[in-house]
């Protein structure tokens, strides 16, 4: 069985070099437990039939996207939305209109709103839900919708909303008349065999509201508080209210995974006009990634919203394990005279992705990238800015399990006014960090970075 293992470890097909040289390493040097290690989390496996329902979902729901419209583009931005086009087979949208909530608890406070004017349906899909304060005030607006007869879907992660799914709250929103699912559980003995890793997860975050407003962004169903993690707290975070055709795009991710994972078929839902591009509004494209994309789709977008940068591409995330072309278009993009800026934060919860993030630091520094550590909570925002007009916001970081592993969604849009209001938020959080010079980086210990430079050998298997 090791040996079987090993060999099918380097037959896999679509694996990077370094992930595969990564677990056969592993395999080698633990034998029983490697092999016991890859069998669970060694292949991003996930089920026939759930995969096959999944595909089958989406090229049904393909055909209500909004049709193809034309809109200037600067030709350094083509490339990304051609990108983003190929990875959802939808093209972008043009007509949008969006604003950055001021913070966390503004954001709620108007999700709130827009759920209380909602007539007909609210989509809202979470990651992390908690019944904290902010979360309680969704779930009151989801139960006062519900009952004045308004469709409301409800979906939380299985893992990352477990303590919530177990709680009143979820009896609540049910007895309200919502429809709540538990996205991805996790089947009971050997019965995980006949679904998906317990490690791939629906970290993404969607609101969609009448099927004309959209949300989307880094932020969870929560207080910036963050009880489970206080000690890291304020959690930072950036959510962004989109109106216009973009949202049937969300709608349509949102919808696909409800499809397969419940059974409810959407069609009738989706059946309604898209709704209509609103004057002088921006192009915009929503993007759904996941275990189910072709290999490394969120990596292309990550590197091809980078190769558009001509002076400056400011980029902040919470977790940066970068698989090697990802890292290699932040360095290229440097070298060739980008003015790159990257805020992480200082604390990190994880302090494997931590150490691991530190280990990047020398090679990106030697190229021209300027580094920044935030200061004042955990930064868990995900943006990627460039050029103060094209930029690139949702729930994906720069690690494994996003790039390869997690269900997520992003948005790219190309608006200098929406950009500026995501650049002031980026200023905002560069006032409250400091900068790593050459002096901090180069001064890591001989110990430190033998465990850094360890760390990333290993980063694959995270």
């Amino acid at each position: 069985m090791h040996i079987g293992v090993i060999i099918r470890a380097l037959l896999l097909d679509g694996r990077d070099a370094y992930a595969r040289a990564a677990w056969v390493l592993l395999l080698f040097a633990l034998p029983g437990i490697g092999t016991l290690l890859y069998m669970l989390f060694g292949e991003r496996w996930i089920s026939t039939a759930f995969r096959d329902r999944a595909r089958e979902c989406y090229e049904v729901l393909l055909h209500y996207a909004p049709s193809a419209s034309t809109s200037p583009l600067s030709p350094a931005s083509t490339g990304a939305f051609s990108t983003c086009e190929a990875a959802s087979r939808w093209p972008l949208s043009t007509g949008n209109k969006a604003h950055v909530a001021s913070g966390s608890d503004a954001a709620i406070t108007s999700v709130v709103a827009d759920i209380d004017a909602a007539t007909h349906t609210v989509h809202l899909s979470f990651y992390i839900w908690l019944g904290d304060r902010n979360g309680t005030k969704v779930i009151d607006a989801i139960c006062r919708a519900a009952k004045r007869g308004v469709t409301c879907r409800i979906v939380a992660d299985a893992i990352g909303s477990r303590a919530l799914i177990r709680s009143d709250h979820w009896k609540a929103m049910r007895q309200a008349g919502a429809r709540v699912y538990a996205s991805l559980p996790v089947p009971l003995g050997l019965g995980f065999l006949a679904g998906h890793r317990t490690d791939l997860r629906n970290h993404r975050k969607i609101i969609v509201i009448d099927g004309g407003i959209t949300w989307c962004g880094s932020q969870n169903c929560a207080d910036p508080a963050f009880l489970p993690k206080r000690k890291f707290a304020p959690w930072v975070d950036i959510f962004i209210r989109y109106e216009g055709p973009i949202a049937r795009q969300a709608e349509l991710i949102f919808a696909s995974a409800w499809m397969a994972e419940t059974g409810e078929d959407m069609r009738p839902v989706l059946t309604v006009d898209p709704p209509q591009a609103l004057p002088s509004g921006f192009p915009a494209i929503a993007v759904g990634t996941g275990p189910l994309s072709p290999n490394a789709t969120m990596t292309d977008i990550f590197v091809a919203v980078l190769a558009a940068a001509r002076e400056r591409a400011v980029i902040t995330t919470p977790y940066f394990a970068p698989d090697p072309p990802l890292l290699n278009a932040i360095v290229a993009a440097a070298r060739r005279g980008v003015q790159v800026t990257i805020i992480f934060p200082e604390r990190n919860d994880s302090w494997i992705v931590g150490a691991i993030s530190r280990a990047y630091y020398p090679v990106m520094a030697r190229a021209g990238a300027q580094i920044f550590e935030f200061r004042s909570g955990l930064l868990h925002a995900k943006t990627l800015v460039v050029d103060d007009l094209l930029a690139l916001v949702g729930s994906a970081n720069m690690d494994r399990r996003s790039l390869d592993l997690n269900f997520e969604n992003n948005v790219l849009f190309d608006s200098a006014d929406v950009a500026a209001e995501v650049g002031e938020h980026q200023r905002r959080w560069l006032a409250q960090s400091i900068e790593i010079g050459h002096a901090g980086i180069a001064g890591r210990s001989l110990p430190r970075r033998l465990v850094d430079n360890i760390l990333t050998m290993a980063a694959p298997l995270f």
